[in-house]
């Protein structure tokens, strides 16, 4: 068994959905589950519609408008004279979205989130199997979410890895070639969660894991994974070889490519994964695998913007010790604030955060009952592992230095 997972921008147009099938063809699909993510920007796309519909706002019927044509025009450039099949079949998951809207009770955002985002990879997947088929590669399309069990906290659901593995042991027919949704899920009554973005690299892994895949492939438009951002940095390297360990890392600090929960499935059972390009898949990528930490041996730079810097001390004063420091992170867990740095003195915490869930403000009002309260917005965090001078200086210079933390492998900086 193989599993490849194609990301957004694989499928963003006609183009790319034409370039899986070669893709498929070349790298050949016998046991082959593909996990696909929704076209393009279709998450952010429908993260409109959810706001819209959320605040009960004028823009809805062009919100959704926008997501039908976008796919419409997919639709017709790959099907011609036999695009209705398609558009029909896409139209009834549209039935089911307006048809939720119309009738749901709940309050809760995120539980809204989930049930209508996730139809950006139902819809995409639809496309891309019924597209395979009349391209003359057969294959099955299943719905994720009877496979992948989930809790019901929606956005950020914890895996049933139980009840997953025995699904897809028992459901799955291996010997297809099989079409499915990345990034979805489903409670125990049937309720579409969502993995969290980039989600789908998480899903590959999962199936993965539960069929003893004998690899992953993660087909990106980058030649592989590089040691920096190439939107911010000019001169990048690319990595042929990374090890577990260090991915984990990598990705628990922040490093894009690879999403942080797809890698300890897949070193638990030594499965290779891969990150190779979709614009030539005849370049052999990067290999995230048992072996060297890194190759070629080099800095690596992993950039995360919008951070806010919260420094914290007690309304009297004293020193900044166990409970209150257990307090302050009861806080951020419950307003679902995640931590990407923390430094602590005698009488101040400080906590640098990502606010997904825009949760901030809330949590901020809370805290001023407890706390005395300063912070930073709009900052950007720099993390570098395998950190020399000439890193520390790239970063450095022309920016204000607001925190430094530094240990023997890995560096990281917020600045302004």
């Amino acid at each position: 068994m193989k599993v490849f997972k194609f990301g957004g921008a694989s499928v963003k147009d006609a183009a790319g959905v034409k370039n899986i099938a070669n893709v498929l063809k070349q790298e050949g699909c016998d046991k082959t589950v593909v996990v696909i993510s929704a076209m393009g920007k279709m998450t952010n796309a429908l993260e409109e519609v959810v706001n819209s519909y959320y605040h009960k706002t004028k823009e809805i019927s062009k919100n959704l408008d926008d997501v039908k044509a976008y796919h419409e025009q997919i639709i017709n450039e790959l099907f011609g004279d036999k695009a209705v099949v398609t558009l029909n079949e896409i139209e009834q998951f549209y039935v089911e979205m307006t048809g939720f809207m119309m009738m749901n009770k709940s309050t809760s955002y995120n539980y809204i989130y989930d049930q209508i985002v996730s139809y950006g990879e139902l819809i995409s997947t639809k496309i891309v199997s019924n597209y395979l088929n009349d391209f003359g590669i057969e294959n099955q399309w299943i719905d994720v979410r009877e496979f992948i069990r989930t809790d019901r906290n929606y956005r950020d659901p914890k895996v049933d890895w139980h009840t997953t593995q025995a699904n897809i042991s028992e459901k799955l027919n291996i010997n297809k070639l099989t079409i499915t949704q990345g990034f979805l899920g489903a409670t125990e009554h049937g309720l579409t969660t969502t993995l969290g973005r980039e989600g789908s690299d998480y899903t590959a892994a999962i199936f993965a894991y539960c069929l003893n895949a004998h690899s992953v492939t993660i087909w990106k438009d980058v030649p592989g994974v590089l040691n920096a951002d190439p939107r911010y940095f000019k001169d990048v390297t690319l990595l042929n070889q990374i090890s577990y360990t260090e991915a984990i890392e990598m990705a628990f600090y922040g490093a894009s490519v690879i999403h942080p929960k797809t890698l300890k499935p897949l070193e638990n059972k030594l499965i290779p994964l891969y990150v190779r390009s979709f614009v030539d898949i005849t370049k052999e990528g990067t290999s995230v695998s048992k072996g060297a930490t890194l190759e070629p041996f080099v800095p690596c730079f992993i950039v995360k913007k919008n951070q806010i810097l919260i420094s914290i001390s007690a309304l009297d004063f004293s020193f900044m010790v166990e409970h209150n420091i257990s307090d302050i992170f009861k806080l951020l867990h419950d307003f679902q604030l995640k931590v990407n740095l923390i430094q602590n003195s005698a009488i101040s915490f400080s906590v640098c955060v990502d606010d997904n869930f825009n949760n901030f403000d809330a949590l901020l009002k809370e805290m001023d009952q407890k706390y005395k309260v300063s912070f930073d917005k709009d900052l950007t965090l720099y993390t570098i592992r395998h950190f020399d001078e000439n890193a520390l200086q790239n970063i450095e210079q022309n920016k204000e230095v607001l925190l430094k933390q530094l240990n023997k492998e890995t560096v990281q900086i917020v600045v302004k």
